[in-house]
C-alpha cells in the first residue's frame, strides 16, 4: 500500500460513514467498499488514521468530530446497549462496533472528547412514536440547511447536537402531521433569560415543516422591532435567500423592488442562508413568507389564494403524505396585538374546508407575556370563561385550526403555570413541558452569585469568587456610584477594541451597551437620562483628570479580575498603551453627541426612530435608561455594564430584568453589575436587590433539579405529568391555585423520596415565638445523645479549594423512631408542608426500605464566630445566624456547604464504622442516615446571635431547630420512584382541574 494522501482519506472516510446514518458499523469493512473503485491502494490501516489525528488533520477530525458527536448524543438507540447519552460507555459501545483498537481510540477521545453536557429534561404524557429517525432522516432538508448554517457560524458540533436533540424532543411529541384523526398537542419550552431559545424555536420550525407542517404562525412579542428581529432570523437561518427572492433576478433591479433585504441593501445578505436553487425544484418544497421583516400581517396578500394548498391527489385530504409533502410551507411571524391578530382569525375563517385538513404550528414567543388569561374568574358572568384579548384570540386560532400544535417559550420556568389546566381552550401545557439546559458559554446566575461557594467569605478572591469578580454593590455608605459604572463602560470599551486589534474577532464587540435599570416611571427616564448625559459631558474624557480616573479604576478592577478570569486574552501592559482605545470608545459612545437613549415608548413608530435595531445598525455603543421595554424579548446586545436599582415585589418581573445574563464571549471578564444593595423600599425598608435576585435564582434551579430527578422514566410510564407539575410548583410558590376559584387541582404531591439526597426543609414558623419553643421542645430529647467531646470532619481538596478544610461537630446517633417522633409534631409556616416527606421517612420502618438509626451532628463554628449556648438545659451547642430570604417565609439555605459536603461523603461511600473517639463507634453504613441540627436565629448579624442568649442559656422562642437530613443511599424501593402524585378524584383521573364542592373519593396512590 501506498502512503495515501489526506484528500483521499478523507474523501474515503466521509463516503464510509455516509453509510452509517443509523448505527456505527464495521469501519474497516465500510472503509473498503468506499475504496475500491477510485482508491484500490489506498492505506486503511488503523496506524494511517492515527497519524491523521496526531498530526491534526483538521477536516478528517471535523469529519468525525460530527459523526462520534451524533451517535454520543443518540437518545436511546436500540445499537446502544442501553448506555446513556453523551457518557465514555457510550462512546465505548460506538468504538466497539467500529472495531477500533486501544490507539486509535485514544487519539478520537483526545481529537473529539466526550460532551458530557446535560439533556433536556422533559415532563411528558405518554405519545404514540412516530419522529422515527428514518422518517427524520428521509425528509431533512431545512434542519440540514439549518445545521449547515450553525455550524458556519461557529457552533460547535457538541452545540449543535445539543439543540438536535432538544429540538427533537419537541417534534415528537407534536402529534404526527400525517395522521387522519385530527389532534392539538400543547407544550411549553423553558429556556434561561437570553439564551437562545430562539435558536431552538428555528430549529423545531425547520423539523416540523420538514415532517410535513404546513402553516407556522409565530407570535413574536408585542412591537414591531421584536417581532423584526424573529422574521429577520428566520428569514436568515432557515427560510433563505431563494425563498425571500421567489424567482427574482439579482441582477434585474425592477423585479427587486419591494424585496426586504436586497432592495436596500442590507449588509448582511450574504449572510443568508442559500440552498442552492429553489427547494421545490431541489426535490424539497418552498416556504411563502406571509409576513415580511417590514410588514407585520395585514391581510392575505394575494387574497385567500395565499392560502389555497394543490392537491396532487385532489380526492385525499391535504395531510395525506401523497399530498402534503409536495405543498409549500406557509409561515407568518406575527405581533401579539389585537388588530394583527383579529385580521389574521378573519382571514382564517373565510376558508372553509381546508383548516381541517392543514397541519399548523402555532410558536408563541415569551408565552407568558400577553398570552395568558388576567381576567378575576370571579368576575365572569355565570357559566362563561372571560378572556383577555390576545388570549382570546389565541384560543379563536386553536378552534379554527383543529390540527393546530401549540407551543410556548419563556425563560421563567413558573410562567404559565397560573393557567387553568382545565380549560381545554387555553394554553396550558398539557402535553409536554421541557427545560432546557444551560448552555455552554452562557452567564447565569452561576456567573454572578456564589451560590453554595463553600469558600469563606473573608478568603474569596476575584480568581474564586463571581461576586468579587463581577458585581459592585451600592450602599449608602458607597454613594450611587453611576460616574464609575460609566467609567467602567468606557473602560470595556477600551479593551474589547484593544482585543479586537490583537488577534480575536470583531464580531462580538460590534455592539458595546450600557444598561440603566433604576425606575418604571416614564419621568424617572427622562430626568435620569438628562443627568447621565450631563455627567457624560463633565466627566473629562479626554482630559488629564479624567485618563487618571480611569487608569486608577482600570489598575483596582479591571486589571486584577482580567488576571485571574481571562490571562489568555490579549491585555495591555500599561493604561498609556490602552489610552489611544479609550479615545476611541469615547468618540464611539458620544457618537452624534448624543451617548444616551432613553427606551421607554409604547408605539412601533417610536422604536423606529431610535436607531436600535442591531441587526441593521453597523455599531450601537450607546447606554440604554429605560424600564419595561428593557426587559422583555428585548435582546440588548453587547451588554457589558448594567446599573440596577428598580425594586418589584414580582419574582418573575425581577427575574425578566436579568438582562445581565447572556452570552459574552471574549470579554466575560470585563461584565460588571452595580446593583442597589440597601434599596428604599416601603416607608420605612430598605431591599438588597442582590439577595432577592439570588433567592429567586435559587428556587428556580431547585425547580429545574426537582424537574429533572422525576423526568427519570420509571418501568417505562413517567413519574409525573405536565397536569403534575402546577402543584409541585405549589411548593415553591403557595399562592398558586387554578385560576377559576370554584376549582381546585385534582393532582396531589404525597410523596417525594430522597435516598442519598438531602432533605432541607426552609419554611419554618415566621413570627411565631411560641411556636419556635414547641419545636425546640420536641427536638429536646435527642438532644441528650450528643456527647460532649466535638469529632473532627474533613473534606478533601476539589474543584473548589486546594486545601483540606475541616470543621468540628458535637455527635450521637439516635433510632429512626426516635427522630420519626420528633419530625411528625413539628409546626411550619404551611401547614402540612413536610407531609410529602414524612409519607417517604414513615415507610423506612422496613415496609419500604430499613433506616435504623441516623447520625445527629450538630456543627460548631470557627472559634472566632461561636456562640454557644444551652437548649433547654442541653450540653452547649453552636448557634447559627441565617435570614429568610427577600419577600419569603422561608431561608435560603439551612446546612453550610462544607457541612453538606462531609455529610454526603458520609452518605456516599457508606463507611466503615466512624471513629468518634477512643470508646465509641457509630456506623454510617447502608441503614445510618445523617441529620445536621442547627439551632437558628433569625437575624442580620452577629449581635442578634448574642441577643438570644442569657447566662448561658438561649432563648426557646427565639431560636429555630433547623435541620438537613441525608437518607442512606439504601433507602428506596425496587421501582426506583421518587415521587408519587394523587388524583383527589379518581372519577376524573385525567383531568386536571375538578370542581371543589362534591364527592372526592380517593384514588389509591400511583
Amino acid at each position: 500500500m501506498n502512503h495515501t494522501p489526506a484528500h483521499a482519506l478523507l474523501n474515503i472516510h466521509a463516503s464510509a460513514l455516509a453509510g452509517m446514518v443509523s448505527s456505527p458499523k464495521h469501519f474497516e469493512r465500510w472503509a473498503a467498499l468506499a475504496a475500491d473503485e477510485d482508491y484500490p491502494d489506498a492505506d486503511l490501516s488503523e496506524e494511517r488514521f492515527h497519524e491523521s489525528l496526531v498530526s491534526a488533520d483538521e477536516a478528517l477530525t471535523a469529519l468525525w468530530s460530527r459523526h462520534l458527536t451524533a451517535w454520543d448524543f443518540a437518545e436511546e438507540p436500540l445499537w446502544a446497549l442501553d448506555t446513556r447519552a453523551r457518557t465514555d460507555e457510550r462512546r465505548a459501545v460506538i468504538y466497539d462496533r467500529l472495531r477500533f483498537g486501544s490507539d486509535l481510540r485514544k487519539a478520537l477521545d483526545n481529537a473529539v472528547p466526550v460532551a458530557k453536557l446535560p439533556g433536556p429534561t422533559v415532563i411528558t404524557r405518554e405519545f404514540t412514536p412516530w419522529y422515527t429517525a428514518e422518517r427524520m432522516t428521509a425528509r431533512s432538508f431545512y434542519w440540514k440547511s439549518y445545521e449547515g448554517k450553525l455550524r458556519a457560524k461557529g457552533w460547535s458540533d457538541a452545540a449543535i447536537a445539543s439543540l438536535d436533540e432538544a429540538s427533537r424532543a419537541v417534534v415528537e411529541r407534536l402529534t404526527d402531521p400525517e395522521q387522519t384523526a385530527a389532534r392539538q398537542a400543547k407544550g411549553l419550552v423553558v429556556g434561561y433569560v437570553q439564551s437562545g431559545k430562539t435558536a431552538n424555536f428555528t430549529g423545531v420550525t425547520a423539523k416540523a415543516i420538514d415532517a410535513g407542517y404546513r402553516l407556522v404562525i409565530v407570535l413574536g412579542g408585542t412591537l414591531n422591532l421584536l417581532r423584526a428581529q424573529t422574521q429577520r432570523r428566520l428569514d436568515m437561518e432557515l427560510i433563505g435567500q431563494e425563498n425571500i427572492l421567489r424567482g427574482a433576478d439579482l441582477n434585474d433591479l425592477d423585479s427587486l423592488v419591494g424585496v426586504d433585504y436586497v432592495s436596500d441593501d442590507d449588509a448582511d445578505w450574504p449572510e443568508f442562508v442559500r440552498h442552492g436553487g429553489r427547494p421545490s425544484t431541489l426535490g424539497a418544497f418552498d416556504i411563502e413568507r406571509l409576513t415580511t421583516r417590514d410588514n407585520d400581517y395585514k391581510s392575505l396578500a394575494q387574497g385567500i389564494r395565499a392560502l389555497e394548498f394543490e392537491k396532487r391527489e385532489p380526492t385525499r385530504p391535504l395531510h395525506d403524505p401523497a399530498n402534503i409533502h409536495h405543498a409549500a410551507a406557509r409561515v407568518l411571524v406575527v405581533k401579539k396585538n389585537k388588530s394583527v391578530l383579529t385580521k389574521l382569525v378573519k382571514d382564517l375563517k373565510q376558508i372553509h374546508g381546508l383548516l381541517g385538513e392543514l397541519p399548523a404550528l402555532i410558536i408563541d414567543d415569551e408565552s407568558d407575556q400577553a398570552s395568558v388569561n388576567t381576567l378575576d374568574p370571579k368576575k365572569w358572568e355565570a357559566g362563561t370563561t372571560e378572556r383577555t384579548a390576545i388570549n382570546g384570540l389565541i384560543s379563536q386560532l386553536l378552534k379554527l385550526l383543529p390540527r393546530a400544535q401549540y407551543v410556548g417559550y419563556t425563560a421563567t420556568p413558573f410562567a404559565n403555570v397560573f393557567v387553568d389546566p382545565g380549560d381545554d381552550e387555553d394554553i396550558f401545557p398539557s402535553d409536554f413541558l421541557i427545560s432546557l439546559p444551560r448552555p455552554t458559554g452562557y452567564m447565569g446566575a452561576q456567573d454572578f452569585h456564589d451560590l453554595d461557594s463553600p469558600v469563606a467569605e473573608d478568603e474569596r478572591t476575584f480568581a474564586n469568587s463571581q461576586e468579587k469578580a463581577h458585581v459592585r454593590g451600592i450602599y449608602e455608605s458607597s454613594g450611587d456610584r453611576l460616574q464609575e459604572a460609566m467609567d467602567a463602560f468606557v473602560l470595556s470599551g477600551a479593551l474589547k477594541l484593544y482585543r479586537a486589534e490583537h488577534g480575536l474577532s470583531e464580531k462580538p464587540f460590534r455592539h458595546h451597551t450600557m444598561l440603566v435599570h433604576q425606575s418604571v416611571r416614564k419621568d424617572d427616564h427622562a430626568e435620569l437620562a438628562l443627568r447621565i448625559n450631563s455627567m457624560w459631558h463633565q466627566a473629562g474624557y479626554s482630559s488629564v483628570a479624567g485618563h487618571e480616573r480611569l487608569a486608577s479604576l482600570w489598575a483596582s478592577d479591571f486589571i486584577p479580575v482580567s488576571e485571574a478570569r481571562a490571562s489568555d486574552l490579549p491585555s495591555p501592559t500599561s493604561y498609556e498603551e490602552l489610552r489611544p482605545y479609550v479615545n476611541l470608545a469615547r468618540q464611539r459612545i458620544g457618537s452624534n453627541g448624543q451617548p444616551v437613549i432613553v427606551v421607554n415608548g409604547d408605539s412601533d413608530r417610536y422604536f423606529d426612530q431610535l436607531g436600535l435595531d442591531f441587526d441593521r445598525t453597523p455599531h450601537v455603543w450607546k447606554i440604554l435608561v429605560g424600564g419595561t421595554k428593557l426587559s422583555r424579548g428585548f435582546t440588548v446586545e453587547g451588554l457589558t455594564i448594567t446599573y440596577y436599582r428598580r425594586t418589584t415585589q414580582q419574582a418573575d418581573t425581577l427575574m425578566q430584568m436579568g438582562r445581565w445574563f447572556g452570552f459574552r464571549p471574549g470579554y466575560r471578564d470585563l461584565v460588571r453589575l452595580y446593583i442597589g444593595r440597601e434599596e428604599p423600599f416601603g416607608r420605612d425598608k430598605s431591599a438588597d436587590l442582590y439577595e432577592a435576585y439570588e433567592a429567586i435564582c435559587r428556587d428556580e434551579e431547585t425547580f429545574r433539579e426537582q424537574l429533572a430527578q422525576y423526568a427519570v422514566v420509571v418501568d417505562g410510564q413517567p413519574q409525573m405529568t405536565p397536569m403534575e407539575v402546577p402543584p409541585l410548583v405549589a411548593q415553591h410558590l403557595p399562592w398558586v391555585r387554578p385560576s377559576a376559584r370554584n376549582k381546585m387541582f385534582n393532582a396531589e404531591l404525597v410523596e417525594i423520596r430522597s435516598p442519598g439526597r438531602p432533605i432541607e426543609p426552609a419554611s419554618y414558623p415566621l413570627n411565631n415565638g411560641a411556636a419556635h419553643k414547641r419545636n425546640t421542645e420536641r427536638w429536646r430529647p435527642l438532644l441528650d445523645a450528643l456527647d460532649t467531646t466535638p469529632v473532627s470532619f474533613s473534606n478533601p481538596p476539589d474543584s473548589s479549594s486546594s486545601l483540606t478544610r475541616t470543621f468540628e461537630a458535637l455527635t450521637g446517633v439516635v433510632a429512626h423512631d426516635d427522630l420519626l417522633g420528633v419530625l411528625t409534631q413539628l409546626e411550619w409556616e404551611r401547614p402540612r408542608y413536610f407531609d410529602p416527606h414524612l409519607t417517604y421517612l414513615r415507610q423506612l420502618d422496613g415496609s419500604l426500605a430499613k433506616v435504623d438509626n441516623w447520625l445527629l451532628v450538630s456543627p460548631r463554628l470557627a472559634s472566632n464566630k461561636r456562640v454557644e449556648a444551652s437548649i433547654l438545659g442541653s450540653v452547649p451547642l453552636s448557634l447559627v445566624r441565617r435570614k429568610r430570604q427577600a419577600g419569603k417565609t422561608s431561608f435560603g439555605r439551612i446546612a453550610s456547604v462544607e457541612h453538606r459536603l462531609a455529610a454526603q461523603r458520609l452518605i456516599d461511600t457508606a463507611a466503615a464504622p466512624l471513629r468518634l473517639d477512643a470508646d465509641q463507634s457509630a456506623a454510617v453504613g447502608p441503614t445510618t442516615g445523617v441529620v445536621l441540627l442547627y439551632p437558628v436565629v433569625d437575624g442580620d448579624s452577629h449581635s442578634d446571635v448574642h441577643a438570644v442568649v442569657r447566662h448561658g442559656s438561649a432563648d426557646p422562642s427565639r431560636i429555630v431547630m433547623a435541620f438537613t437530613l441525608i437518607p442512606p443511599t439504601s433507602a428506596m424501593s425496587a421501582d426506583r420512584r421518587l415521587v408519587r402524585f394523587r388524583a383527589k378524584d379518581s372519577r376524573h383521573r385525567n383531568d386536571a382541574t375538578i370542581p371543589v364542592s362534591g364527592p372526592a373519593p380517593d384514588l389509591p396512590s400511583v
